[in-house]
């Protein structure tokens, strides 16, 4: 794949403002993070009924689309835990449960309108719920887990000193890590492959070489892991330091990439079924929402599988 400088330009470009946009919703508060994955969750969704569709040869009925994207949504909600309340109304207790009723209502609706669809089409559709809605539920979880766990359940930042004293003792250090090391290995394997790549990865993403895909992995691993295992006494809280060894960080770091291949290769075959280039158009030079986070999608449910099993 020969090395085409206006196209770098346009991804590069690109890939800053989706960094800026994804840093600012991870950084600034818990309300952020939440308003930023909640249209991340709708965009997916969206698109990937719409591949859906493509590849099925059918219509799915607005109330079917409204209804499953609710639903997922639901999972989000409940995913959230009691620092997101608003007038002291828990959205987790007093959301969740309406939210995915008034999903499931509108899906009855919509099945028994008069846009058919087959059974195939509508697994297609269900199969969302775990594809998209629980992996941005398991990212919620991994986002608020110091605070869920009570080690910075207070709002203020006067109220616990070593929870808020410095920038990474916050509670979005893990999706930071996994957004970053995806974002290294996808914009180093395109760099690596464009430059010396030969080998085509898979007949799914002709594009792909193993060149750049090996390559991007291995910088993604070194670049996230030494950079995140230098600050550890800084990204960690004190109760979790002995949990999160160096080893962690490359771990983790190595999780998302390789993962994350495999979620962008899973994704290229959905278009590559539905006849598409790209599932949306929203980002130039990367597609749509699920072309720009197909990765982050499998990444994070693997990531949260390791950290469940190391007891974090």
């Amino acid at each position: 794949m020969a090395f085409n400088l206006q196209i770098f330009r346009t991804r590069t470009l690109t890939a800053i403002v989706f960094a800026v946009v994804m840093i600012a919703g991870l950084l600034w508060n818990h309300w952020s993070f939440l308003i930023l994955f909640s249209i991340i969750h709708f965009g997916c969704w969206w698109e990937y009924l719409n591949l859906g569709e493509k590849i099925y040869s059918v219509r799915y009925h607005p109330y079917c689309k409204l209804g499953f994207m609710l639903i997922g949504y639901g999972f989000i909600l409940w995913a959230c835990n009691s620092i997101y309340q608003i007038n002291n109304y828990s959205i987790s207790d007093n959301l969740a449960l309406p939210v995915s009723a008034a999903g499931f209502a509108l899906l009855m609706i919509g099945i028994f309108g008069k846009n058919r669809i087959s059974l195939k089409s509508f697994g297609f559709a269900a199969a969302g719920l775990l594809y998209i809605s629980l992996s941005w539920a398991l990212l919620i979880n991994m986002y608020n887990y110091e605070i869920k766990t009570g080690l910075a359940v207070l709002p203020y930042p006067g109220d616990i000193k070593m929870s808020y004293s410095l920038l990474f003792s916050k509670p979005f250090t893990i999706p930071l890590l996994i957004i970053v090391a995806i974002w290294i290995n996808d914009t180093m394997a395109y760099i690596v492959g464009s430059l010396i790549g030969k080998t085509p990865l898979s007949s799914i993403s002709p594009k792909k070489t193993w060149e750049g895909t090996i390559g991007g992995m291995l910088l993604s691993v070194l670049v996230t892991g030494f950079f995140f295992s230098s600050l550890t006494s800084s990204l960690v809280h004190p109760h979790y330091y002995d949990h999160f060894s160096k080893i962690t960080w490359f771990a983790i770091a190595a999780i998302a990439a390789i993962a994350g291949t495999f979620g962008d290769l899973f994704e290229s075959k959905l278009k590559r079924m539905a006849a598409v280039k790209d599932s949306g158009t929203f980002m130039p030079g990367h597609g749509g929402f699920l072309d720009r986070f197909d990765s982050l999608l499998v990444a994070t449910v693997f990531v949260w599988l390791y950290l469940a099993v190391i007891g974090f």
